[in-house]
């Protein structure tokens, strides 16, 4: 979906549309949600500290995010996937992969069910999606990027190698910023540069990863499409209003806790470690986990656990924190997690 919140706000408030309008509460702590491509030509962008925002786009219209919204769009967005395949695995409320190798309404080519996704969103919905459409995830990511707003890119089978070759190594998924420079020095800039390196030296180099890289960079991909995945985590975080000493954070930790608690509940399976997330004023992070003999049975046990967990943080008093969050993670499916019987009564 292109600048998905930002979209549904300029599609239900008639006075936004052709407006720079940026998602995101406004304020010192804030971040940005989603901006608008009016508000993109300014250099706007999504995670962006909303002050910074505000200074690069001054004519901005600021909207607080409304999820719940969000939420009952991205449903109606995937009610219509859901004619062309069952086959989809979501990423986010605004982006899935679907796997229409085979699909429901009898088309003959992926490009023509993306076109036809596309137009039923755009008529229905009265929203634009963008779609990539190649022989693996991989290769159909990069391709939804490539003509974005309301693009459709499509990568043949013939055409990998003259699609991929010349791009920056920086395009791959995973490569952030360190594997980026790391890759410099050893001459590596665009990905024909780095098909040239064996896979024994790029194991060398970059471990497990070095594995996936070489495969990246000949267009291979064998990660199926996995409808319903199931949860690895949740978790909900706030930032301050000003920066906090560490005693100072028990009441938003039991805040948070609680809200997790309800969250965990619509899950199916049982999580079985609690996490604590600090970020220093500096914007440093700290996590401290704990994953007890029983998974956590109430939520004054979650928020217990959650608050004892700062007394493994030991960066001094006077350290200033500019947000708190709670997790939980390590989810298993709930007969995992019954203890066992005793051997002898």
């Amino acid at each position: 979906m292109d600048a998905f919140y930002a979209s549904v706000e300029q599609r239900d408030d008639p006075q936004l549309r052709g407006k720079p309008v940026i998602v995101a509460w406004k304020g010192n702590r804030s971040v940005v949600c989603a901006a608008s491509y009016e508000a993109r030509a300014f250099g706007v962008r999504s995670a962006m500290p909303a002050a910074r925002a505000e200074r690069l786009c001054p004519a901005a219209v600021f909207v607080a995010p409304d999820f719940t919204r969000y939420r009952a769009v991205s449903k109606s967005v995937r009610e219509i996937f859901k004619r062309h395949t069952d086959l989809i695995e979501p990423l986010s409320l605004d982006e899935a992969y679907l796997d229409v190798t085979e699909n429901k309404t009898g088309l003959p080519t992926a490009t023509l069910v993306a076109r036809t996704i596309r137009e039923q969103i755009r008529e229905e919905l009265n929203l634009t999606a963008s779609a990539g459409v190649a022989p693996n995830k991989f290769l159909a990511k990069l391709a939804s990027d490539w003509r974005k707003p309301d693009g459709l890119f499509v990568i043949q089978p013939e055409e990998v190698d003259a699609f991929l070759l010349p791009l920056p190594v920086g395009r791959l998924s995973g490569v952030g910023k360190v594997t980026e420079e790391k890759l410099a020095k050893l001459g590596i800039k665009k990905v024909c540069d780095l098909r040239s390196l064996e896979r024994v030296k790029l194991e060398d180099e970059f471990g497990r990863y070095g594995v996936r890289l070489y495969e990246l960079a000949r267009g291979i991909d064998e990660s199926p499409v996995v409808p319903n995945r199931p949860t690895q985590s949740i978790s909900v975080e706030e930032t301050f209003e000003h920066d906090v000493p560490l005693s100072e954070t028990e009441p938003m930790i039991r805040r948070l806790a609680e809200k997790l608690w309800s969250a965990s509940r619509k899950e199916s399976r049982i999580p079985r470690t609690v996490v604590l997330k600090l970020k220093t004023s500096q914007f440093k992070i700290l996590t401290r986990s704990h994953t007890p003999d029983c998974p956590p049975s109430s939520c004054e046990e979650l928020t217990e656990i959650a608050v004892k967990l700062r007394e493994r943080v030991d960066l001094g008093p006077h350290q200033r924190y500019r947000l708190v969050g709670v997790g939980l993670s390590n989810f298993r499916e709930a007969k995992e997690t019954q203890s066992q019987p005793a051997l002898f009564e």
